[in-house]
């Protein structure tokens, strides 16, 4: 835990997070759902095996998508996709375009619409850092690898924040009169791709999809008012939080829209006023994101971001996808 404005650490158990709320704050979810993302392949021409990660629906069975290995995917390969456990399904795809981030643009057919045979096809998209031995071992982070409160189907990767919670801990963060909320963004590239550019200004964020529901904007804007406090669960709900206050004039509205906003130093945060988050990659936007809200306004905030992440380091704390959560107060 980092208490900002006193640059001060603090080890606590995450079943300890509901102390640290207050009766008419807001807690702000994403409940967006992972989808089994990753496909296997093999080039009907040549055999050799594709790993094909959807990264963006264009219509329906149009997809952009990150293709290893890539240079072996020239416009018009045509690939037919395996089942989890090696043998072919009905489903084949078509490289039609490439861009200049070297993604490529694949069209389906062999199913009315790819989302419908994913649970069939796909595997869940764990980060590359996460090994898993053979399908029974991939077949448990079907529900590990999704929240609680996953309902809107769309995201490439989890709101990680938000795997912490349990039905009974929402339960008992309600009984404190809390209340949860939800927002919604599909998580894809603009979330998890890295900084590489020399400048922040040339560094290009993806963009994502999000919505705001009517509940949860009016729940956001009457605590703003009465001077309680937004709690964002995850950079995700804090994204779409702070993209919708910058164009209403520091209010949330509900609707949909998409988002490539690039939180870091410094930034003006309008909405959230804590942050529960996971620890995160090196040269990640995450890492920079989390550094502003530290220092809101301020530029000094990644000095105080690396503190803590050392502080974590000498207790070995877990970082990433299924790692241990930080609470910036």
């Amino acid at each position: 835990m980092l208490h900002r404005k006193a640059g001060r650490f603090e080890h606590r158990r995450f079943c300890d997070f509901p102390t640290y709320l207050r009766p008419g704050d807001k807690l702000l979810l994403n409940n967006s759902r992972v989808i089994p993302a990753r496909l296997r392949g093999v080039n009907t021409h040549t055999g050799g095996a594709f790993e094909i990660l959807l990264l963006e629906q264009n219509a329906i069975n149009d997809w952009w998508v990150m293709l290893k290995p890539g240079r072996r995917a020239r416009v018009g390969t045509q690939i037919a996709v395996r089942h989890p456990d090696g043998k072919l399904a009905a489903l084949q795809a078509n490289v039609i375009e490439t861009n200049e981030e070297g993604h490529r643009r694949l069209r389906f057919q062999g199913a009315r619409d790819i989302l419908d045979v994913l649970d069939e096809v796909g595997e869940v998209p764990l980060p590359p850092y996460i090994n898993r031995r053979g399908i029974n071992e991939m077949a448990r982070d079907k529900d590990r690898y999704q929240t609680v409160f996953a309902d809107t189907a769309g995201s490439v990767a989890a709101p990680t924040a938000g795997l912490h919670f349990t039905e009974r801990l929402l339960g008992e963060i309600r009984a404190r009169g809390v209340e949860n909320h939800f927002v919604t963004l599909h998580v894809g590239l603009g979330t998890f791709a890295p900084v590489k550019t020399e400048t922040l200004a040339a560094h290009k964020m993806h963009e994502e999809s999000f919505e705001v529901s009517e509940p949860a904007a009016r729940a956001v804007n009457e605590a703003k008012a009465g001077g309680r406090r937004v709690i964002a669960v995850g950079t995700t709900s804090l994204r779409v939080l702070e993209s919708v206050a910058r164009l209403n004039r520091g209010r949330l509205v509900a609707g949909r829209g998409r988002t490539k906003i690039f939180i870091h130093p410094p930034f003006d945060f309008k909405i959230a006023d804590v942050l529960l988050t996971n620890f995160h990659l090196p040269c990640s936007s995450l890492l920079m994101l989390v550094s502003a809200f530290s220092a809101p306004g301020e530029t000094h905030g990644r000095k105080l971001i690396l503190s803590a992440y050392a502080e974590a380091i000498r207790a070995r704390y877990r970082f990433f996808s299924y790692g241990d959560a930080m609470l910036i107060l």
